[in-house]
């Protein structure tokens, strides 16, 4: 890819972190295999939180705060969300009515069905996509604070006082509603906006083994260090998470090489479908393939069609349906944009009344100031002052 605020290292993050989900899921689909696997998916989701902060704040916070700026953005966000999430709905929808599916995590019924459409749902990994959404239309307030803080300094003290209650008082991690997940997105911003501003650091390779050393220790600690809390969610992970994100985001030697391998970067672009999509594909694929093989290489046989199917399902629905929205709102943007109330058309007229009032003025004036230099200039007697006097003594204009 050639856009300048593209950073490969990201994508590689992105596709650790969704190839860690997938692999906290295979206990869903491999019951028997479930006690002997490590799951790393909350701090997987938090990493992702967190690079969404990141991300926002990186490519947007520094343009500037204008409406059509805020809505080229929230246009920009839902079309990336919503139509392979919705395709993801109705997919799971469609295999939690037929009989004897029994599929790992259903939609049961018609009022969760429509939650789920409506963004509200929390039915397996769905569970994080309204949380996204609500940070989305809470960014536009950020990106004003950022845009001009002094101004908003007040917003900013409440948005740091939300932020030190919700880590004080400990609120579950997974859920549908913005609040737990808030100091993720908002330190994923701030790490956002200082790689915008300190673009002249220059990490070096120790910097980046370091990076790699605080990823694995992010993701395992919980497991191999006795002491720490079981639950992972809390505001030290999230500035743990915002960090790590900062550190990838500047691309230091060894790290980057890692994470910005084609392999990472290829999981890294597929990671959205992958996320939404390999709890079904892996549940049909162990249904087709049960009886066939052996269950550790059906796990692997269903990791790979996991992936194919999410690479198939990114070219297909995710980046066309992202496309076409995309068109539709350049095609209505113009009007959309334009849209003026009552009060702001009204005000475009006083305005325009008081521009024509002053240009009548100046023409007035002006016409007065050329009527009164030609009533006291005296009129010259010959266009270069040179007068030619003929036989009968007429003067006569050269």
């Amino acid at each position: 890819m050639s856009r300048p605020d593209y950073i490969p290292s990201l994508d590689g993050l992105r596709g650790v972190a969704a190839l860690l989900v997938v692999e906290a899921h295979i206990g869903f689909i491999f019951p028997i295999t479930a006690p002997h696997l490590v799951t790393l998916g909350d701090e997987a989701v938090g990493l992702f939180f967190a690079l969404s902060g990141f991300l926002m704040a990186h490519l947007y916070g520094s343009r500037p705060f204008t409406r059509e700026n805020v809505l080229d953005f929230l246009v920009s966000r839902f079309a990336r969300i919503y139509p392979v999430y919705l395709a993801a709905v109705v997919f799971v929808a469609v295999l939690s009515i037929m009989h004897n599916l029994d599929f790992v995590q259903p939609i049961v019924g018609v009022t969760d069905f429509v939650r789920h459409v409506f963004l509200l749902g929390s039915s397996g990994v769905f569970w994080s996509i309204p949380p996204e959404i609500q940070f989305y239309l809470l960014f536009p307030v950020l990106w004003l604070c950022l845009a001009q803080p002094h101004r908003y300094s007040g917003v900013i003290v409440g948005l740091t006082v939300v932020v030190v209650v919700d880590g004080l008082v400990e609120l579950p991690g997974p859920g549908i509603m913005l609040v737990s997940k808030l100091p993720y997105f908002l330190f994923g911003a701030i790490a956002g906006m200082m790689h915008s501003y300190w673009k002249g650091w220059i990490p070096s390779a120790l910097t980046g083994i370091l990076t790699l050393f605080l990823l694995a220790v992010f993701f395992t600690y919980r497991h191999v260090l006795s002491g720490f809390s079981p639950e992972f969610w809390s505001l030290q992970s999230a500035v743990a998470a915002a960090v790590i994100v900062g550190l990838v985001a500047r691309q230091p030697p060894i790290a980057a090489h890692v994470l910005a391998a084609a392999p990472v970067r290829f999981l890294g672009k597929i990671s959205f479908s992958l996320y939404l999509f390999h709890v079904p594909i892996m549940f049909l694929a162990r249904l087709t393939f049960d009886a066939l093989i052996p269950e550790p290489a059906l796990i692997v046989v269903t990791l790979f069609v996991a992936a194919v199917g999410a690479w198939f399902i990114h070219e297909t629905i995710e980046v066309p349906g992202r496309r076409r929205l995309a068109l539709i709102w350049q095609d209505n943007r113009s009007r959309m944009v334009s849209r003026e109330t009552p009060a702001d058309q009204m005000d475009r007229a006083i305005l325009n009344l008081q521009q024509i009032e002053k240009r009548l003025q100046s023409s007035a004036t002006s016409t007065t100031a050329d009527q009164r230099q030609i009533s006291t200039t005296p009129e010259p007697d010959g266009a270069d002052g040179t007068v030619i006097q003929d036989n009968r003594n007429e003067k006569l204009r050269a």
